[in-house]
């Protein structure tokens, strides 16, 4: 029985689990991005029917791309905004939208295929079989998630919903989070055979919480179009928050319904996510993982600057694009910092 253990424990290869797992990583990441331009040029309502197989295939003719421009034109956000689009600006919005529908497949393909081929080997180690097929079930719903929010913007609605839409990035940023700290202990695994999977401590969980209800707020501002309110800073216009618009009236939807309090809840608790992070960093930093805590503080700094530039932009795309984009390397290098002060506790 030992020598089967023993045989199973180095038939299993941690380290080429965890370079897939970092593959997988930076194609979410490029999700994001893609998502995120998706979402600035107004194109997530381009493609209006849900096809998980055939879907895959773009319109290849003159009356398939007809046939798919009906249906947009049959959708509120035409109506409302949109009837001089061409068929050529339709292609153009059609564009971003099936990217990010594609790349949504090729992210399910990347991470189920080699799970089945590492699963069938024998390669992934006792304990992380599990944890990688629940990371594949959430990656199964984050594709039905997309759906629910999409369906959200194709009847009474001119846009997709901002809950909605807050929940589909939270999601995709919780398996990012999951993927790269499951690859972090596999690294772990591969230098000492023995070591058991870190642990969040509390200063971790708490600068962890603080990032993510700061990307909530960041996808309710992106959904509200919140960031048009006020193109100005430190300031909304006159003075720190305008007169006669109720913060927390009536029964706290204004928190998140209405785009001036949403703008001004993310600019100001951006402060309180940095000092946690930053806290976060020190921790990393005591436990001997500089680079982690280096890059976290930078990140950091870069984000406020990039979401600063993004209001004073008045929402240029590039840069909007670029703090989104930067949010997932805050969240990777914050995971990386975690996960340093949680194999110190263990």
């Amino acid at each position: 029985m030992l020598q089967v253990s023993a045989a199973f424990i180095s038939s299993t290869r941690p380290r080429a689990v965890a370079r897939w797992l970092y593959a997988v990583a930076a194609l979410i990441v490029a999700m994001v991005i893609v998502g995120g331009i998706t979402r600035l040029t107004e194109s997530g309502l381009s493609i209006t029917q849900w096809k998980p197989i055939s879907g895959i295939v773009p319109p290849l003719n003159d009356a398939q791309w007809q046939a798919e421009f009906a249906n947009y034109r049959r959708i509120p956000e035409y109506t409302a905004f949109n009837q001089d689009m061409t068929l050529a600006g339709f292609k153009a919005i059609f564009f971003w939208e099936y990217l990010h529908r594609l790349l949504g497949r090729v992210i399910g393909m990347a991470f189920a295929l080699p799970l089945i081929w590492f699963a069938v080997r024998r390669r992934i180690p006792a304990g992380y079989g599990w944890r990688l097929t629940a990371l594949l079930a959430l990656g199964g719903l984050q594709g039905a998630i997309g759906w629910w929010m999409v369906a959200s913007g194709l009847s009474v609605r001119t846009d997709v919903s901002h809950i909605r839409l807050a929940v589909h990035l939270t999601t995709a940023l919780v398996i990012l989070a999951g993927i790269v700290w499951t690859a972090l202990d596999l690294m772990a695994l591969h230098g000492n055979r023995m070591a058991a999977p870190a642990r969040l401590a509390p200063v971790a969980t708490l600068a962890l919480a603080a990032l993510f209800a700061q990307i909530v707020y960041g996808a309710f501002t992106a959904g509200l179009d919140a960031g048009y309110a006020f193109a100005s800073w430190p300031l909304m216009g006159d003075s720190l928050f305008p007169a006669g618009v109720p913060m927390l009236s009536p029964g706290w939807s204004n928190a998140v319904d209405n785009p001036i309090v949403v703008q001004f809840i993310h600019r100001w608790f951006a402060f309180a996510a940095a000092a946690a992070l930053v806290a976060l960093a020190w921790r990393a930093n005591r436990v001997g993982a500089r680079g982690a805590a280096g890059m976290v503080v930078v990140l950091v700094g870069l984000q406020i600057a990039l979401g600063i530039s993004t209001l004073l932009s008045g929402v240029q795309i590039g840069i909007a694009v670029a703090h989104q984009a930067n949010a997932a390397l805050l969240l990777i290098a914050s995971v990386a910092a975690a996960h340093a002060i949680g194999r110190r506790r263990t």
